[in-house]
């Protein structure tokens, strides 16, 4: 094993006998000709301004990829490379290491024996890392190397234990708060209450959550987080906590703490390792007091990006040729949580520029999204979808984001703006792609305006993605076959379940859609009054796949389950 001795700006290495060497990552992958001396150059020019670490950089550059780092340091310093995925860690190591450490160093402590901390660095050359893991924690530290995004899944799993809540519970003791235990005398690192509203919202970031539930029973608080569209129990809390635990949440999203049998919304903004987190608060009055839910919106986890989203090369062919379109109408179709907003964002993200005046009109404002124009919707102040809709038309706009169709007026108004120069976006709720058509003309909408305006329609599911790290090859009973529609015996894929999918075989979500691209011949056939089914029959001829083939072919590819689509798809 290495020898480390810290030294300003460089790691001093010596191996058995050896003279010493001083390195830095730059000069060993310039040794082993990875990098160029210009590429260097302009990664060092980078991390002046960012102040990132120099392997992060060059790998966010595509210069190197990150396997390629780890095999370069192992083999040129000896430093060996592990593999966090299959490692069997020992949850207790890591209170040899503060969390704030761990995340800010990119490390994570490995294992203990005989007075000596082993610890995995992103950057091991990194000789800050190094020096304060070694005084903070007071051990000789043995150093290995894993790829970054191994070690904040591993923080990620392991620092956010339910052992940390059940901490804060315990130092809260068995006092009983009558009343709410807000004090603004209290510490923000010591106060019980607020480390423990604190503990929950860090965790449920971490682990990924899109919603957490506290939710008061007949003797006790059910805390539950929703992850990849499913909802967990986390634990379950002494109901005494129930008054300070929602003072303290309404006092963070600036609602009205004497208010308690009225329905309230407010907002938190947080920042957490360097991303703002956006949570939207919702309180409501039950039987047994009141509930609250969260929604977390992650702007540094939000990609933007219609490539990162999940379609494939056919279906974002087929999005790219909507957006050309200078005026018209581009639906996006599918049930609450279906991932509707997300497509809608990443859209006008591709064709944002400083040459387009783009407009939204959203309730809520769900991401901020710079260099476009976001209007609230607040029907209290007269502000609706179609008033809002006839003021953004005096505003000379270019685009236009109407975040639901939900009426009539809305629709007339919509329609009639992407008939005069505009390019309008919105969304509907409706089971597929071809019932959109119908939706808009049940609305009252002249036939000859929605085949005049509509360019096309994007009908979407989220459908969750098998696990990576548990990901087995199996053999599916015949039902799930017959099910699918697919005769012949196959092999099939499933997560066993791990300690990185939390045992439920899934980790992350993709989406599943049917694309309809409104061709010449949709258009006769729409003011003809042509019915669904011969719409269907023209989109299929021209190339059309409907989502229970999309589904389909996720599942003879290994990316999500029969299981999984037969719930989320074919119940359709």
């Amino acid at each position: 094993m290495l020898n480390i001795n810290i030294r300003k700006n460089f790691l001093h290495l010596k191996c058995g006998d050896d003279e010493a060497v001083e390195k830095r990552l730059g000069d060993i992958l310039l040794e082993q000709n990875i990098i160029t001396k210009s590429q260097l150059e302009k990664a060092l020019d980078i991390q002046k301004k960012t102040g990132k670490l120099i392997g992060e950089i060059m790998v966010d550059m595509g210069i190197i990829r990150e396997k390629m780092l780890m095999e370069a340091l192992e083999f040129q310093l000896g430093i060996p490379h592990v593999d966090l995925n299959v490692y069997d860690i020992d949850p207790q190591v890591v209170k040899f290491l503060p969390e704030s450490l761990a995340r800010k160093y990119g490390v994570f402590p490995l294992k203990y024996k005989d007075g000596i901390l082993t610890v995995v660095f992103s950057d091991p050359l990194d000789v800050f890392a190094v020096n304060d893991v070694r005084v903070i924690t007071g051990l000789d530290i043995q150093v290995a190397i894993a790829s970054r995004g191994q070690i904040e899944r591993a923080i990620d799993i392991f620092y956010s234990a339910k052992d940390s809540i059940e901490e804060v519970l315990r130092e809260i003791g068995s006092e009983i708060y009558e009343e709410p235990l807000i004090d603004t005398s209290y510490d923000e690192d010591s106060a019980p209450i607020i480390k423990l509203v604190n503990t929950v919202l860090f965790r449920a970031i971490n682990e990924g959550a899109s919603d957490i539930h506290i939710e008061p029973q007949e003797r006790d608080i059910r805390v539950r987080y929703r992850i990849d569209g499913e909802l967990f129990e986390i634990i379950r809390w002494p109901k005494k906590l129930l008054a300070s635990v929602i003072t303290r949440i309404k006092i963070m999203a600036g609602m009205d703490i004497a208010q308690k049998r009225v329905a309230q919304d407010g907002r938190i903004e947080l920042s957490v390792n360097d991303s703002i987190i956006d949570i939207r608060v919702s309180t409501m009055p039950t039987i047994h007091g009141e509930k609250v839910v969260l929604r977390i919106f992650n702007r540094h986890r939000m990609h933007l990006d219609l490539k990162h989203l999940g379609f494939d090369e056919r279906e974002l062919d087929s999005i790219s040729k909507m957006l050309k379109f200078p005026c018209g109408m581009i639906l996006v179709t599918g049930p609450t949580g279906s991932g509707k907003t997300t497509t809608l964002y990443s859209m006008l993200n591709s064709i944002n520029t400083p040459a387009k005046n783009i407009v939204t009109l959203e309730d809520p404002v769900e991401y901020v999204l710079d260099g476009i124009n976001q209007l609230q919707i607040n029907p209290k102040a007269g502000i609706t979808f179609a008033a809002g809709l006839r003021s953004v038309l005096r505003q000379d706009p270019n685009v236009i984001m109407v975040g639901e169709i939900r009426d009539r007026e809305t629709a007339e108004i919509a329609v009639r703006a992407a008939l005069t120069g505009h390019l309008v976006f919105s969304t509907l709720h409706t089971g597929d792609a071809v019932g959109s058509i119908t939706r808009l003309l049940d609305m009252g909408i002249e036939p000859y305006l929605v085949a005049s305006s509509l360019i096309g329609v994007v009908s979407q599911r989220l459908v969750r993605k098998i696990c990576p790290y548990c990901k087995e090859e199996y053999q599916p009973e015949d039902r799930d076959l017959i099910a699918l529609g697919i005769n012949n015996p196959t092999r099939l894929y499933r997560g066993r379940g791990c300690k990185f999918c939390n045992q439920s075989g899934f980790k992350g979500r993709t989406v599943v859609a049917e694309i309809l691209l409104i061709s010449q011949e949709h258009r006769e056939l729409i003011i003809k009054g042509a019915s669904t089914e011969q719409l269907l029959k023209v989109s299929s001829r021209l190339g059309f796949k409907n989502m229970k083939e999309s589904a389909l072919r996720l599942v003879m590819k290994g990316i999500t389950t029969p299981h999984e689509i037969i719930k989320v798809i074919f119940s359709d």
